[in-house]
């Protein structure tokens, strides 16, 4: 058990609470910086400085009253949750000492404590980046590996596939095997992004007229497997080009979250799924040690291969530059993954 101090700790630091519930469109006002004192580690416990937090669209859901997602909500006047990589710089346990790197929930602070356990010890030297930690990866491999079970020969259609899950979840298919890959999106830049640098074979912007005619066009044989971030008239396309025994893996319903309406409510087309035997799988969850550590495996090998592209956004401007970050996320100003770097310790 180790109680060293290696590294300089200040008395007091930051963290971002929510400061009322989500009800309309997030504004900076849904964002309160303060100051609090940094915790102590008590017994089995450590005090870790964070270095990288993520942001990710599903964190908007989270701050509405009403959240039906599996996993915390934030709450109004508490500390904002979410994904975050930082440095052991006190330790009271035997599990983790000073200097190790770690992955946890802690949200968007600059120091965390709590138990070892809840603090995953990450490998050294596996990625170019710390930032590499906080991809959306897990989510993807877990929703095409497992759920829609992509392979050799499939076509394989994601919608909104330009953002943090979908930009990883089609270079997952080619990976393992998918004979054609196609993705929509919302700009001719992000098509060009999709076909020139992450290697899809076809991607349209489904804004340029009904998206079950690109689909026609792009899969005329109809597509085996359909990764979806955002439902609304995407989903129901899907539905229409299926081939038989398609399998459909729902990850996200972006057209629901952002554009309302009936985007959120997509008509199932119950006789054309009855008929072609269409296997439909919504998922979320946590995702267990066992996922995590089968998305690191083949996200190592694949990008150390040159196989695969890490699509990332990483902004500077510590904590403060968050909120700022998120809004921009949810206005579709970045592509891929997004990190803020909290400190360049």
């Amino acid at each position: 058990m180790s109680t060293h101090n290696a590294l300089e700790i200040p008395r007091t630091a930051r963290e971002v609470r929510l400061t009322e519930q989500l009800e309309g469109e997030l504004t900076l006002d849904h964002f309160g910086i303060v100051q609090t004192p940094v915790p102590q580690p008590n017994v089995g416990e450590v005090l870790v400085r964070t270095d990288y937090l993520s942001l990710a669209a599903a964190y908007a859901d989270l701050m509405r009253p009403g959240c039906q997602l599996p996993v915390p909500p934030f709450l109004a006047g508490e500390r904002l949750g979410g994904g975050a990589v930082g440095t052991v710089v006190r330790s009271a346990s035997d599990k983790l000492a000073v200097g190790d790197l770690v992955h946890s929930m802690s949200g968007w602070s600059e120091y965390s404590a709590g138990p070892a356990e809840t603090y995953a010890k990450l490998p050294a030297g596996l990625f170019p980046s710390p930032a590499y930690f906080l991809s959306q990866g897990p989510t993807a491999y877990y929703g095409m590996a497992d759920i829609a079970r992509a392979g050799e020969g499939d076509v394989v259609f994601v919608s909104g596939a330009a953002g943090g899950v979908g930009s990883l979840a089609g270079q997952i298919a080619r990976c393992r095997g998918a004979a054609r890959v196609i993705g929509s999106t919302g700009s001719k830049e992000k098509i060009d992004y999709l076909v020139d640098e992450l290697g899809y074979d076809a991607a349209f912007d489904y804004h340029d007229g009904p998206v079950v005619e690109r689909l026609r066009e792009l899969a005329p044989n109809g597509i085996n497997v359909f990764f979806d971030n955002v439902g609304g008239e995407q989903f129901e396309a899907a539905v229409q080009t299926a081939a038989p025994h398609a399998r459909f893996a729902l990850c996200g319903a972006l057209a629901g979250q952002i554009g309302g309406g009936r985007a959120a409510h997509p008509r199932l087309d119950l006789m054309r799924a009855i008929t072609r035997h269409l296997e439909i799988r919504p998922f979320a969850c946590y995702h267990t040690p066992e996922q995590v550590s089968a998305w690191y495996e083949h996200f190592a090998q694949w990008h150390g291969e040159g196989r695969f592209v890490f699509p990332h956004t990483t902004l500077d401007g510590g904590l403060a530059r968050a909120p700022e970050g998120m809004l921009a996320l949810l206005n579709g100003r970045y592509r891929g993954n997004v990190a803020v770097r909290i400190t360049s310790g």
